[in-house]
């Protein structure tokens, strides 16, 4: 202790108390046994939120397939019907279709561009 500098001391001072109290938690391992008993708790974590990334950007593949899909009803069906169709075509749907098709150009650049990059960018 007398070799340490004084503001080292006070950490010193509660690293061999910590140690000490280890021990008696665990006569055998010590300290040692909490470090290795963390590092396990965080390999799991990691695990873990390696499986909630691959899980969110599964679902972000299968919503933008979804939305692709959905766009290409859409256009298909929007296509085939004649234009007086079209202007009785009035109903509370409008308002979701809309929406569909403002985020069709979102997809189509999805799928022009890297979808695995994009999802990245999200996270």
């Amino acid at each position: 202790m007398q070799e340490l500098e004084e503001d080292q001391r006070g950490d010193a001072v509660k690293s061999m108390v910590y140690e000490a109290s280890a021990r008696i938690r665990d006569p055998v391992y010590g300290s040692a046994g909490a470090i290795c008993q963390l590092q396990k708790q965080i390999s799991e974590l990691q695990a873990e939120l390696a499986k909630a990334r691959a899980d969110v950007l599964n679902l972000h593949c299968q919503n933008s397939n979804l939305k692709t899909l959905i766009c290409m009803q859409m256009s298909s069906s929007s296509s085939s019907s004649s234009p007086q169709e079209q202007s009785t075509m009035a109903s509370p749907y409008d308002v979701v279709n809309s929406f569909l098709l403002d985020d069709c150009s979102f997809s189509s650049v999805l799928l022009e561009s890297n979808p695995m990059r994009a999802l990245e960018e999200d996270m």
